[in-house]
């Protein structure tokens, strides 16, 4: 259990995060305020909290504990969410800002249906059910980790550990919307970086350095080789799947809101720097965590049984109570700065693409209050959900990562860059990606191939052969009028 200097320093920076919701209560005056925070972002808060939202729990404790357990070739994860964060940034934030700013929406649900001229309401529904079920699977791995942090620092129950972390979340985000989020995830982005900085410093460091951990791995036959997967050469499908986690980010509604919502086009190739800077260090930070981790545990024992709180034991071995106290309150801004944005998200296509189409004449104030009770509904879902102690974060992260990825990637690309789609062609993909990833995933291929690449392939493939046959389609009847 914590010391009470930890615990001190700990309270303080949980009462810190809910006083940014009460002060930005006040400053939220509209819908859009309350949703994309009117648009006005500047360039560090936007690359900060859309860094901070995207990597969660998942960066200080899924990807060390994988790294722990199994070595280097977890690093191929690290490329694959690299290489998307550019891509993203680069390809995808620039033209989601100026079209969704044109259409005048505020959700992926309705930016696809007005943009690709959907009258039927099937896009945007189907997108807010999809939206609806990854987010509260998403949400529940956040809870999940949380819990683990309360839990071992705290030496309470793991169920009322969930239970403490999802209030502290939900106060901030219920009072202060998206400008809480940001401004919050801001501050977390910041306290994450400097923690995943120093503690693997300090840990390579009373671990006998670079030479330690190589001499630890050796004797557990856990391999640096990049290729290697300790039983002999990784293989190319599990290479691919690694890499694939890129292909997520052209679909995850957290972190593109965060393109919708910065001041000017113009501040996304300074967003863009800043965002790059962090990822690199933030993924290699956590990569040498789990490297440390090898040399300083014997086995998950050691940590309680779980490989995922290499982080948390890390920081309780090495420094004393005040300076932990600050560096465990960065996991929990890692899982807060997710769960806060992914539950503003879902609050936001309940309230626009379906309270907003229930009843027509409802006013700002109205939309802002159906959006804070959506956050607090959303939230008990996925308290229910997290209450399972033997649940893993980085398998709940996978799931909804390769599920937003796998529906919406090739419909947010394919609407951006190409003029006069068929909206039916865009639909029929997203389902066909929904369908294949749901199989794959239950019928166990999973450890085959990660199933966002068979989803993400089969929803690209399905648009563009129903764009053949939608534009044959119309060419037909163009005919038969003339």
């Amino acid at each position: 259990m914590a010391g009470i200097e930890t615990l001190f320093t700990f309270g303080i920076y949980m009462i810190f995060l809910i006083g940014v919701g009460v002060y930005f209560y006040n400053k939220t005056n509209s819908v859009e305020d309350y949703l994309i925070g009117g648009r006005g972002m500047g360039s560090w808060v936007t690359a900060l909290s859309a860094q901070a939202s995207d990597m969660s729990g998942w960066l200080l404790m899924g990807l060390p504990g994988a790294v722990y357990l199994s070595g280097m070739n977890q690093a191929w994860i690290a490329i694959g969410l690299l290489v998307g964060t550019y891509l993203n940034w680069k390809f995808v934030a620039p033209r989601l800002r100026v079209q969704t700013e044109e259409t005048d929406t505020m959700t992926i649900s309705t930016f696809l249906e007005k943009k690709l001229g959907d009258n039927t309401g099937l896009i945007r529904n189907f997108s807010a059910i999809v939206t609806l079920f990854f987010f509260t699977i998403y949400s529940s791995s956040g809870l999940v980790a949380a819990g683990k942090l309360f839990e071992s620092m705290l030496g309470i129950d793991y169920k009322i550990a969930v239970i403490v972390g999802a209030l502290t979340i939900v106060t901030y985000t219920f009072m202060g919307g998206y400008l809480a989020s940001c401004w919050t995830d801001f501050f977390q982005g910041g306290l994450m970086f400097g923690a995943i900085i120093l503690v693997p410093l300090m840990a390579l460091n009373s671990s006998g350095g670079t030479q330690g951990v190589m001499d630890a791995m050796a004797a557990k036959s856990i391999s640096m080789d990049i290729f290697s997967s300790g039983s002999g050469k990784l293989g190319a499908m599990a290479i691919i799947s690694s890499l694939a986690w890129g292909l997520g980010y052209f679909g995850q509604p957290h972190i593109l809101v965060r393109f919708m919502s910065i001041n000017s086009v113009k501040d996304l190739k300074k967003s863009r720097l800043i965002a790059m800077i962090w990822v690199v260090i933030s993924l290699g930070g956590a990569i040498a965590v789990g490297l440390a981790g090898i040399a300083m545990f014997a086995n998950p024992v050691d940590m309680g049984g779980d490989s995922e709180k290499v982080f948390i034991y890390m920081i309780s071995r090495l420094f004393n109570p005040w300076v932990g106290g600050i560096l465990l309150a960065a996991i929990l801004s890692a899982i807060m700065s997710t769960i806060d944005s992914q539950l503003l998200v879902s609050s936001t296509t309940l309230t626009e693409d379906f309270y907003k189409y229930i009843k027509k004449d409802v006013n700002d104030k109205e939309l802002m209050w159906v959006g804070r009770f959506c956050v607090i509904g959303i939230s008990l879902v996925s308290v229910l959900m997290a209450l399972n102690p033997s649940a893993k974060v980085l398998a709940l992260v996978s799931y909804a990562w390769g599920g937003f990825g796998a529906v919406f990637g090739p419909a947010v690309i394919a609407t951006l860059y190409f003029k006069n789609l068929n909206w039916k062609s865009v639909f029929t993909g997203m389902v066909a990606g929904m369908l294949v990833l749901v199989t794959w995933k239950h019928l166990g291929y999973g450890s085959f191939m990660y199933e966002i690449v068979p989803g993400f392939m089969a929803n690209a493939l399905v648009t563009l052969i129903g764009e053949k046959v939608f534009f044959q389609e119309k060419s037909k009847e163009t005919n038969e009028l003339a």
